[in-house]
Order: structure tokens, then sequence, then C-alpha cells
């Protein structure tokens, strides 16, 4: 772990004050953290009786082990980003310990008025324009205080803006990278304007596979009416992260969301993930992958919001678990009384491959309305002998058995991945971790 110098922010009121005096931020942007600043030191940290926290122990995160530098190395060799090979894009952007990197956007994008690259940057230039983004309903006053933590703090991060009408073929890949000891308090912010398409594949990773360090980053998705937008994020944070975040999308009236995730890293994560539909006709589908090993604790809590009537939404996380890890998945379904005619549907299938690893599944639904059908269901189970029998009687060890046996458990959501080799590297992403069964 990094040694704090002189140099860096410390999470206090001097590193507060001395964020807001290096960044030179316009003030409507400097309230919003001042705000969320106040409400961090009122709050406590989560206890284990609150329903939220109560199957996930954060008493060994310590907050004044960790600060934001100053500077950075930009000299320093990042890790290979997996899931961008072979993938032509539109635009790269870049990240490192809560410092934008280097970005670039291709000039036929960028004269049909797309705006990509460091935050930051962005709001410097364009602030009028983003401003009613970056009021954001992510951190709201009900907010914990990890929420309350980005707010005031954060630094970094990633902006795409596509204007009305402006269909982008090509994907954007954002890459966040943390160094060992690093903080990263990034935020992404996504806004598509009515009629708008576009893809996104985001990256966390870290510099080793053992690396310690803090995220406690956002990630907002503003899809306009009639929009369609693809994301898909991938979390590889190495073994000691503590892995904490906000994600929220807010969907108009006939506009489509397909989110997919992969959670394979850090030590300890607790995330938030809310879907809003805001408009009739909206539809999402979000898709989770989550893979454990070790003493690893993944906690994943998902929320289905019905705002409009005739909406559809789709939640399906898969869990494969090794060693003694643990993952805590909590879906609920929430449909308002305006929400007449809603589709919801959520599952959470969860495959032991240890009889030490422990699944928790809480679906559950809060319905206003009575035009509705919203369903939900859970599985959880170890892999039958029968199915690694019969794979090793065709040639292949117990090893190998395992890995197609895990492989095929994930298929359903490797499937609705549109882009090839994304879908490929994130199979064998997840099929390299695959020990022996036990």
């Amino acid at each position: 772990m990094r040694e704090m110098t002189t140099q860096q922010c410390t999470f206090d009121q001097a590193g507060f004050e001395a964020l807001l005096a290096r960044r030179g931020e316009p003030e409507w942007a400097v309230e919003q953290r001042r705000v969320a600043w106040a409400r961090f030191c009122e709050q406590e940290w989560p206890a284990r009786h609150d329903e939220e926290w109560i199957r996930t122990d954060t008493r060994l995160f310590k907050l004044d082990r960790y600060a934001i530098p100053e500077g950075g190395d930009s000299s320093l060799e990042l890790p290979a980003a997996l899931l961008r090979e072979g993938v032509e894009l539109a635009g790269q952007s870049t990240a490192v310990d809560s410092r934008h990197h280097v970005s670039g956007l291709l000039e036929e994008y960028r004269s049909r008025g797309v705006l990509f690259g460091g935050l930051e940057a962005m709001i410097a230039e364009h602030g009028e324009r983003l401003r009613p983004h970056l009021t954001n309903r992510i951190t709201a006053a009900d907010a914990d205080r990890f929420a309350s933590l980005h707010s005031a703090f954060w630094s970094g991060g990633h902006l795409l803006y596509v204007p009305r009408g402006v269909v982008i073929e090509k994907p954007f890949h954002l890459h966040n990278v943390m160094t060992d000891g690093g903080v990263d308090l990034g935020r992404t912010l996504v806004i598509l304007e009515d009629g708008a398409e576009a893809t996104v594949i985001a990256e966390n990773a870290t510099i080793a596979a053992d690396t310690d360090g803090l995220h406690c980053g956002a990630v907002e998705l503003a899809v306009g009416k009639a929009a369609h937008l693809r994301y898909v994020q991938m979390q590889d944070w190495g073994s000691g992260v503590w892995h904490f975040a906000r994600q929220r999308a807010v969907v108009d009236a006939d506009a489509s969301l397909q989110w997919t995730i992969a959670a394979l890293g850090s030590r300890l994560a607790k995330v938030n993930q809310d879907v809003a539909l805001i408009g009739p006709g909206a539809n999402c589908q979000v898709n989770g992958v989550m893979f454990t090993e070790g003493k690893q604790h993944l906690s994943y809590h998902t929320l289905q919001h019905h705002e409009a009537p005739h909406c559809r939404s789709d939640f399906l996380y898969k869990s494969a678990l090794q060693d003694k890890s643990r993952t805590v998945w909590r879906g609920m379904i929430k449909v308002d009384p305006a929400a007449q005619r809603t589709d919801g549907y959520q599952r959470n299938d969860n495959l032991l491959l240890s009889e030490r690893a422990r699944a928790d599944s809480i679906p559950g639904l809060e319905i206003e309305a009575d035009d509705v059908r919203c369903t939900h269901g859970s599985t959880s189970g170890r892999v039958d002998d029968e199915l690694i029998f019969y794979t090793q009687c065709r040639g292949y060890t117990r090893r190998e058995a395992v890995r197609i046996i895990v492989s095929g458990f994930f298929q359903q959501i490797f499937d609705r991945i549109t882009i090839p080799s994304v879908r490929d590297a994130l199979a064998g992403a997840i099929v390299r971790r695959v020990r022996e069964y036990d």
C-alpha cells in the first residue's frame, strides 16, 4: 500500500477544501459538493442491523487508509483491456486513480455534435449543457454514506453525450485503472438524447491481481425518448479492493436499454443498480454475471422502478461461486400506481462449486397498480455429479468438465451480448478462473 504524502487529498475537511481549491469548478458544481459533504459528515457508516447491509460486513474497511493522489505517472504501463480487443471503436477514454489519462473520438462523430472524454474537462467546456444531468437522482437525501462520499469527492470519470437522432454504429470504450493502494472515485455519465443510439463497453481493472485500493463510484445512464443504449461493463478489480458503487439508469418513453454487467474482482463489493422507466413504452433488459473465489463477497441490490404505464423490465443475474466466497443478490420490482400494464420479471440463479460457498437470493415485489404482470424466480444448487461424469466420459478432465458446465450455465447471458469478440472475451475471463469442483 502506498504511503500518504502532503500531495494527497485526505477524506476530511482539510482534504475537501483542498479538492475544491484545485479543481476550479463552476459555483453550482461546488455547491453540489458542499451539500454532499455536509450530508456525509452527518451520517454514520452503515450498520450490520440495517436491512440493506445485514449480510455485508464492512467493519474492516477504514477510510483513513486511503487518499486521492495529487499527480500521476503518465508513463505507467496499463493492463490490457480485454473487452476491446478486435473491436473497431468510435472513441476510447482511460482514467487512472481518479484522474483522466487519455481519450480520443473519431472526427466523423465529433462533427455530428457527439461529446466524449474525461468528465471534468467536459464540464469545464460544456457545463451549462450538462448541468441538468449532473443534478443527479443517484445521490438523493436518503443515499448512504458511501454515496455521499462519492458526491463530495468524485474525481475523474467519463462522459458520452449523443445528440438527438444521432446513431453511432461503432462502440465506445471506457477504461478505469487502479494502481496498488489507489483510489477510484470516478463517475461515468452517458446521455442519449431522443432518438439517439450507442453502444458502450466499460472495464474496471487494477495493475496487478492482488492490488489493494478503494473504488467509490457512480454510473448514470440517461436514455431519451425512442433512444437505444447497449452498455456492457466488467468489474475486475484486484483481490484487495473495496468496491462501492451506485449505478442508475433513467429510460424515457419508447426507449430501450440493454445493460450487461460482469463482476469478477474485488475483496468486497456493495453495488446498488437501479433502473427507472419514466415514459410509456420504455423497455430494459439487465443481465448480470458474477464469479467469485477465495473469500470474496459480492453484494448486488437491484431495483426495477416502473413509473409509467406499458413498460417492460427483464433482470437476469447468474452467479457461480468457488471456495469460501459469498454472493448476495437482493432484487425489487417496484410499480407505481400510474404504471398500469407493467410487465416485470427478475431471476437469480446460483451455481455452487464448493460446499463452503454461500449464495443469498432475496427477490421482492412492491406493486401499487392493479393491471400488471410481475414475476420472479431464484435457484441455488451444486453441480450435478452425473453431468461431470458424462462429460468426463467424452475424454475431458474433471477440471475441463467443470469449465464446460460453468460456461453453459452463463451461456444464456453471453448470448445476449451483440458483439462476438466481447462475448468471447468475457466468457474466457470467467472460464480461466474455474478450478476443480470440490
